[in-house]
C-alpha cells in the first residue's frame, strides 16, 4: 500500500488525508505541535463562494498604503529588509489589476463551490454542523456601497447569487439584534462552521480510518534523484511514496529544503469570543469599513479580522485588536462586548500568495512532492476541494475542478 506523508495538520492536509484513505492510501500527518491551535482553528468559520474576487485587485494597493499609517486600521505590513517580501510585494504589485481578476474569478468561484459540496457530505459523515444563513457585507458609507453594488453584479455574473439590501431588509433578516448601516449585499449561498468543532471531528473520523499522526516537526527529507523517499521528523526517518506539504505559512521553509523558494507571505490575524451573555446572532457577517467579521458560533459570536504581514511573529499586537473591538459597536449599537484581555485574543498566520490564488499542485523538479498552501483568509473555505484535488493529483488523475491555475511555478 503506497504512503503518503502530509505535512501540516490544518483543514487542507486532514482534508487530503480524508481523501486519500477513500483512495487506499496510508497517511502519516506531521505536525509541529499538538493540532488544537493553527488557522484551520481561531478564523472566523466562514464557507465563503461568494469570495471570488482575489486580494490582489485594483485599488488594493492605494488603500493598503493608506491604513499601514493608522495603527489599528486593518492592514499593515510591517517594515524591514526582506528579500522575501520585496518579491512578493513585486508580484502583489503586477497581479492588482482587472485581467487578473477576470483570470481569478472562475478559478476561485469552482473551487468554492466544489469545497461547499464536499463540506456538505463531510457534516453528514462526520456529524459537526453545518448551517447556511448566508452572509452579509455590511456597509455604513456611500463609497462602500458603490463598492458592493459593483462587486454583487460581478458576483451575479459568475453565477454567485447576490442581493443589495438596504437597512430594513438587512434587519429583517437578523430579527434579535439590532443593526446599523447603510445596507448590505446579502450572499444566501455563503454558510458557516464552528472551526473547532470541524477540526476535531476530521482527526477524530482520520483516527478511526488509520491514519497516522506524528507530533514532530520535520527537519529533513531523504531524497532519491527527482524524488522524496523520506521525512526526517523527531529524530527518525519515515519512508515515504508521495508527499503533500499543507503547511500553512510555514510552507516556505520546508520547501526551501527542497531548493525551491516558495513567494508567500504569513498574514497574522486576530480573533476573540463572546460567550457570556452574546445574543442570538443569525446572520455572519463581515462589517466593510472595518475589515472585521462577526460569526454565531457554538458558545457566542467569535468576532475577527486584520491582515499584518509580520513573517512568522505570532506576537499580540493590542492596537489592531483594538480596532476589531471599537468597530462593533458601529455596525451593532447594542453590542456591549467586553475589550478582550490580551492573553484571551488567538492569533494566526494565514498564508497568503502574492496573487490571492492558492497554491495547488506538483512542485517543480520533484515527481512526488505537492503543494496546498496559500490559501490566504479563505483556508478554512477552500480545504475540502483543496484536499480533494491533491489526492487526485496523487491518484486518480481526475480532477473535480482545473488545477492549472494554481500550479506552483505560476510566477
Amino acid at each position: 500500500m503506497s504512503e503518503t506523508g502530509i505535512i501540516g495538520g490544518g483543514i487542507s492536509g486532514l482534508c487530503a488525508a480524508w481523501y486519500l484513505v477513500g483512495e487506499g492510501r496510508q497517511v502519516t500527518i506531521f505536525n509541529d505541535g499538538p493540532i488544537a491551535d493553527g488557522c484551520s482553528f481561531g478564523n472566523a468559520g466562514m464557507i465563503v463562494p461568494s469570495h471570488i474576487i482575489p486580494l490582489a485587485q485594483p485599488g488594493m494597493i492605494a488603500k493598503g498604503l493608506r491604513w499601514m499609517f493608522d495603527s489599528t486600521s486593518p492592514f499593515y505590513i510591517k517594515p524591514r529588509l526582506n528579500a522575501a517580501l520585496l518579491r512578493w510585494g513585486w508580484q502583489f504589485y503586477r497581479h492588482a489589476n482587472d485581467e487578473h481578476v477576470a483570470h481569478s474569478i472562475p478559478a476561485l468561484r469552482d473551487l468554492s463551490l466544489r469545497s461547499k459540496e464536499l463540506y456538505r457530505q463531510l457534516a453528514k459523515d462526520l456529524g459537526f454542523t453545518w448551517t447556511e444563513n448566508g452572509l452579509f457585507m455590511l456597509y455604513k458609507t456611500e463609497s462602500a456601497e458603490k463598492e458592493m453594488r459593483h462587486e454583487a453584479e460581478v458576483a451575479n455574473g459568475a453565477g454567485i447569487e447576490a442581493k443589495v439590501l438596504s437597512a430594513t431588509e438587512v434587519q429583517t433578516l437578523e430579527p434579535n439584534v439590532r443593526v446599523n448601516v447603510r445596507g448590505a449585499v446579502y450572499f444566501p449561498g455563503d454558510a458557516h462552521v464552528t472551526p473547532g468543532e470541524v477540526m476535531r471531528a476530521l482527526v477524530a473520523g482520520l483516527k478511526q480510518r488509520g491514519v497516522r499522526f506524528e507530533d514532530a516537526a520535520v527537519t529533513g527529507f531523504q531524497r532519491n534523484g527527482s524524488r522524496v523517499a523520506g521525512i526526517e521528523a523527531g529524530g527518525a526517518v519515515f519512508p515515504v511514496d508521495d508527499i503533500i506539504v499543507a503547511a500553512g505559512a510555514w510552507s516556505p521553509e520546508l520547501t526551501r529544503l527542497l531548493n525551491y523558494p516558495l513567494l508567500l507571505q504569513g498574514g497574522k490575524g486576530y480573533s476573540f469570543e463572546w460567550a457570556t451573555g452574546a445574543p442570538d446572532l443569525r446572520v455572519p457577517a463581515i462589517l466593510l469599513e472595518a475589515r472585521a467579521t462577526a460569526t454565531p458560533m457554538a458558545g457566542g459570536i467569535r468576532f475577527a479580522g486584520t491582515m499584518e504581514i509580520a513573517g512568522t511573529d505570532l506576537t499580540v499586537n493590542p492596537n489592531r485588536v483594538r480596532g476589531i473591538h471599537q468597530a462593533l459597536r458601529q455596525y451593532y449599537p447594542d453590542f456591549d462586548v467586553p475589550a478582550p484581555p490580551t492573553k484571551q485574543v488567538w492569533s494566526g498566520l494565514r498564508p497568503c500568495s502574492p496573487d490571492g490564488l492558492p497554491y495547488i499542485g506538483r512542485l517543480p523538479e520533484w515527481e512526488n512532492v505537492v503543494l496546498a498552501t496559500g490559501h490566504g483568509m479563505m483556508g478554512l473555505s477552500l480545504g475540502p476541494a483543496t484536499g480533494e484535488l491533491v489526492a487526485q493529483l496523487l491518484t486518480s488523475g481526475l480532477q473535480a475542478v482545473d488545477p492549472a491555475p494554481f500550479r506552483p511555478d505560476r510566477f
